[in-house]
């Protein structure tokens, strides 16, 4: 129904200006459809550990993670295979994005304690 709209006002057009705003209002209904909403997990960073050290994801999807470090010291998520390196400071916390992903595993840790902040997501 608002695609048969826009198209009748694109017909009815007739200076430049009016085509860029159609094409912009075009642009963001069909770039990010409803159902691409981004699913989000949670890492908790505590005493130098993920929580959850395993992390399950679904294949071609992509997903946000929130890291909330409870230490009072700083870490780094850092992962090759994913291609992700992000400081959290003490007490704080930061997002990435990662996906879409084809089945597998992927670890991660984290760079200033790697021997016991250390983890994967497995995509599924």
């Amino acid at each position: 129904m608002r695609l048969k709209f826009i198209l009748r006002r694109f017909h009815e057009m007739k200076n430049s200006a009016s085509m860029l705003l159609l094409s912009i209002t075009l642009t963001s209904l069909f770039a990010y459809p409803a159902s691409a909403a981004v699913a989000e997990i949670e890492l908790v960073i505590k005493d130098h550990l993920f929580f959850p050290a395993t992390l399950e994801i679904p294949a071609g999807q992509k997903v946000r993670i929130r890291i909330i470090n409870q230490d009072s010291t700083p870490e780094e998520f850092e992962s090759y295979e994913l291609n992700r390196e992000k400081i959290i400071v003490g007490n704080g916390q930061a997002v990435i994005f990662i996906g879409p992903l084809e089945p597998g595993r992927y670890p991660f840790f984290g760079e200033f304690f790697p021997k016991t902040a250390q983890g994967v997501v497995i995509v599924k």
